[in-house]
């Protein structure tokens, strides 16, 4: 768990229930005392009103805990944190209060903070759907706590992933109670925004990102138990002390689990909850998630947002390179900026850290991002967020625009935060590498090349993709996978010693050289499979005998190759098509010296799921055939990274 000692942590901790439902630990005596209290503090300034059940359009109840200054001579603009997670305010399992830090610094900034568990979990009624009912929801609950008596009438939103996710659909329906919102690693909330078509982070390329399935186990929990409607209020805060609701799933070895095939049988397979994974549920959104295609119209009848819904609310957006999402986090922030109206689209401000999902406050004097030291990437969030619900919704002239870049974003390798007013950075310029070798780029030992001009002649490489024995995932820019992936930056060399994976590196570069901003692939491929997949890496290689650091990663499922609007085409045996993958992204700077690399291959399981080369549906499969993958690269095909750098003065 995260140790909560300020406001933001808690949106920390919401993320932190485990996929595998790992036990909770038992607290020290100090730990308890530390509880005890601040809920006695918390008491002695708060005005405490618990499971308050507010209705919604179609009459279920979610469940809120409201805590608001005692001065009843005011009103009070509101914090509003809305999450899948438990914040029931007694730990059940210890037998004490959990920790009530971030309620507590609120009140103490005159600020209401309401929390509020989503549709389907815990106390709330009706039935989950994973960013189904939010619009509804969210407007319904927005417009409820604003017309409180003790309201002043301006809402702001915060919280990170699960917390985060629902914002943006819910910012685009334009309630005027909401004066500013700050979502913070929010990629499962973004559906489509050109050029992904991830829907909440669910694919990636047309491939599975296989989180959600690990990360559905705990959460689409349809036949629990629930309190009768008639139920008092005091009889449910009692009743809070004893029961939370919460499931008490057995562990899973999730490395193991996601082998299982076929693939929508991977939760039935560990005895997992029924849901919307793999059945269809009574829901808006029509459940059976594992059988959409990337375009399916249901993607569209629930709370994901996509760039066809303006968004006119001043917006924190932050992010981590290191997130599952950090490219379409990245494109839904600068299409804001450019969509919105004018004064608002000047009220858009983005931070982006070298960190894992949600572990912005984990950052140390030495950060270090798996094992890869980022020096001290702290940054006051605090005085960042607090600022920001000051000027919107307290109104306080405070300076905090004036002072803020518009884009904060860390740097690796140069280990410092930079700023600029857009993203890329201003004055960033493409440079493109083209990919050559002489057949032969197989494992770190090949003679795979990046140069700045592409090869006469067409010598391509090729590599056997087995889908029963994929390439592995070794760190990368993960969440939510249990056990089953470590992300963040890890030596890539050892990797690099399979057949199966191409590798295709730069001579030390003689200058120095920043790359921030968007990393463009182009690869021209052939295959004796029907359809198959494409895999990229990003590496930054150190001098001599030095590691090879993870930057950012992607995937291509051939079958989509013209578009994910338009049906799926197959491959012909042999023949060359030319794929295009949705741009990679980071910060990374590259002293003399250093070397760029790419890796290319054909999976990277589980990050993303196998492709069984059949042609098939894929998820209800058990079987999968060998493919003989190419990529070719001359003039004639002149497969190419592209990189974004920024000139320095140094």
């Amino acid at each position: 768990m995260i140790p909560r000692s300020s406001f933001l942590v808690v949106l920390l901790l919401f993320v932190t229930v485990a996929t595998a439902q790992q036990p909770q630990a038992t607290l020290s005596a100090e730990e308890v005392a530390k509880r005890n209290r601040i809920e006695k503090e918390l008491e002695s300034i708060a005005i405490i009103d618990r499971k308050v059940m507010v209705p919604m359009k179609d009459g279920k109840r979610m469940a809120a805990d409201v805590y608001r200054p005692r001065d009843t001579s005011k009103k009070y603009p509101i914090i509003f944190v809305r999450t899948p997670y438990n914040f029931n305010y007694w730990d059940v399992r210890n037998g004490v209060p959990r920790d009530l830090t971030a309620e507590l610094d609120a009140v103490k900034r005159g600020y209401a903070y309401v929390e509020m568990e989503e549709r389907g979990h815990f106390f709330s009624e009706g039935n989950y759907d994973i960013l189904g009912p939010p619009l509804s929801d969210g407007n319904d609950e927005i417009t409820w706590m604003s017309s409180q008596s003790w309201s002043s009438g301006k809402v702001g939103l915060i919280g990170c992933s699960s917390t985060a996710e629902w914002q943006l659909a819910v910012a685009s329906m334009g309630n005027p109670a909401l004066a500013a919102f700050i979502p913070e690693s929010f990629g499962a909330g973004v559906g489509r925004v050109k050029p992904y078509y991830e829907q909440g982070n669910w694919f990636r390329g047309g491939a599975v990102q296989m989180l959600f399935i690990a990360w559905l186990y705990g959460q689409q929990n349809q036949v629990r138990p629930m309190f009768p409607p008639d139920t008092s209020q005091a009889d449910l805060v009692r009743a809070s002390r004893a029961f939370d609701l919460a499931q008490q799933l057995p562990p899973v070895d999730w490395a193991k689990a996601l082998r299982h095939l076929p693939e929508q049988d991977i939760i039935e397979a560990v005895n997992g909850p029924h849901g919307i994974f793999a059945d269809p549920m009574p829901v808006p959104t029509g459940g059976a998630m594992i059988r959409r295609t990337p375009n399916d119209p249901a993607w569209y009848k629930g709370g994901l947002w996509n760039d066809s819904m303006p968004i006119n609310v001043p917006g924190l957006w932050m992010m981590t390179w290191y997130d599952v999402s950090i490219g379409p986090n990245l494109a839904a922030y600068n299409y804001v900026r450019s969509t919105a109206r004018p004064e608002i689209a000047n009220e858009q401000y983005a931070v982006i850290a070298p960190v894992l999902h949600c572990s912005y406050k984990r950052a140390t004097e030495n950060t270090i991002v798996g094992e890869r030291s980022m020096g001290d990437a702290r940054l006051d969030y605090d005085a960042l967020t607090y600022g920001w619900f000051d000027r919107f919704l307290k109104g306080e002239n405070n300076g905090l625009l004036d002072k803020t870049p518009k884009v904060q974003y860390f740097t690796m390798g140069l280990n410092k935060w930079q700023s600029s007013d857009t993203w890329p950075p201003r004055g960033a310029q493409k440079m493109t590498f083209y990919l050559g070798s002489g057949g032969h780029a197989n494992t770190l030992n090949g003679d795979g090349i990046l140069s700045e001009s592409s090869p006469a002649a067409d010598k391509a490489d090729s590599f056997i993709y087995d889908p029963m024995n994929p390439v592995p995932s070794y760190g990368g820019n993960v969440c939510c996978t249990g056990n089953a992936v470590t992300g963040g930056a890890f030596d890539q060399r050892a990797m690099e010693s399979r057949a199966d994976i191409l590798v295709f590196t730069s001579e030390p570069l003689k200058q120095a050289m920043e790359v921030s901003g968007p990393i463009d692939v182009t690869l021209f491929v052939s295959s004796d499979a029907k359809d198959t997949d494409f895999t990229v890496k990003v590496i930054d290689v150190f001098p001599g005998d030095g590691p090879a650091y993870n930057l950012d990663e992607t995937i291509q499922r051939a079958r989509y190759r013209d578009g994910y609007e338009k049906p799926p085409v197959w491959m012909e045996k042999d023949k060359v098509y030319k794929l295009t993958f949705q741009p990679m992204v980071t910060s990374d700077y590259f002293p003399a010296g250093h070397r760029i690399r790419i890796e290319v291959s054909s999976s990277n399981f589980p990050r993303f799921d196998r492709n069984l080369n059949t042609g098939g549906n894929n998820y209800d499969e058990s079987k999968g055939v060998i493919a003989h993958n190419s990529v070719h690269h001359s003039r004639e095909y002149p497969s190419s990274v592209t990189i974004t750098v920024v000139p320095r003065s140094e």
